[in-house]
């Protein structure tokens, strides 16, 4: 299956965007590819009211700070989530996830912490890892002064965000806590293979390129030979038995499709109560793309119905 019309839309719309002989992002600096995504933020739009937003800096692990951003629906949240927003360790902040943020939580009755943990090339791996713990860790804490009350805690994340939400279920299980509800996935980086065969499909390159993620890897991990470790690569832990269950979805024409699935299929296999929806005719990075994709609204959806069934009583 092709892509779908509104994602070639928007693909052709980005390219007619791009000033001629502008270099491919895996030629760019870090700063570079910073600005040539901060127009999309306006095509997002505002996002629904909130009961309560809070801003917080939490300390980090070297001495360092990063925020976090609270998002309160009603008076009443159901759950805390925290999200981990996407961008290959390197790209995005909390500004440009408001909108999905505010929209998470709307719909879920959940009340979301946005985190920007550190970036590589500046702050490499660990940081992001430890930075994201940190936030975990925050939001257990400050479940009642969130939620009023001990409500159930997730964590979820897209792209680099998703491994760093899959790594947290590994830390949370393996040092007894804090108790996670579930985990949700969004085409997760789950391994630093980029030799499967969704990374070779040509038509897997329209948003994420394969040598987009070798230049993410190379400055979030710079030792290649580091890049497996279990906290870089999730999917060579040793084990994913007893890890919250999870939602997971993937896209059709994604580079990280097949890491995504394989993940998903392991977890099922060692055990995890695992929903994978693969999206049909979606690119990485659809489900961020609020109010410029209709499949951005779909899974939005899907997610919010998976936390509310979730939390149910």
């Amino acid at each position: 299956m092709a892509l779908d019309r509104a994602s070639a839309i928007f693909l052709q719309e980005l390219a007619d965007s791009i000033p001629p002989g502008s270099p491919p992002m895996w030629e760019m600096t870090p700063a570079q590819a910073r600005a040539t995504g901060a127009d999309r933020r306006a095509r997002y739009g505002p996002g629904p009211d909130m009961h309560r937003v809070e801003e917080h800096v939490l300390d980090g692990h070297d001495g360092g700070a990063f925020r976090v951003r609270v998002l309160v629906p009603d008076a009443t949240p159901a759950a805390v989530l925290v999200h981990l927003h996407g961008g290959g360790w390197v790209l995005g902040d909390i500004d440009g996830y408001d909108t999905l943020g505010r929209l998470l939580a709307a719909r879920s009755g959940a009340a979301v912490v946005l985190v920007e943990y550190r970036k590589a090339p500046e702050y490499p791996f660990p940081t992001p890892v430890e930075d994201s713990w940190t936030a975990l860790q925050w939001a257990a804490e400050q479940r009642e002064a969130i939620a009023g009350g001990p409500v159930p805690l997730f964590v979820a994340g897209d792209s680099a965000g998703g491994n760093l939400a899959a790594v947290l279920t590994h830390r949370a299980r393996d040092r007894r806590g804090p108790e996670l509800a579930g985990q949700v996935l969004v085409y997760p980086v789950t391994d630093a293979d980029l030799t499967r065969p969704s990374y070779r499909e040509p038509e897997n390159q329209a948003f994420l390129p394969a040598d987009s993620m070798r230049w993410f890897w190379e400055h979030y991990v710079p030792e290649e030979g580091a890049r497996g470790h279990p906290e870089a690569s999730p999917l060579r832990a040793g084990s994913l038995g007893g890890l919250p269950p999870a939602l997971v979805i993937t896209a059709e024409h994604d580079v990280l499709r097949d890491e995504g699935e394989a993940y998903a299929r392991r977890l099922a296999a060692e055990g995890v109560s695992v929903v994978h929806h693969r999206w049909p005719g979606q690119m990485h990075a659809f489900f961020s793309l609020v109010n410029i994709l209709p499949a951005s609204a779909e899974a939005i959806d899907l997610v919010a119905d998976h936390l509310r069934e979730r939390t149910a009583p």
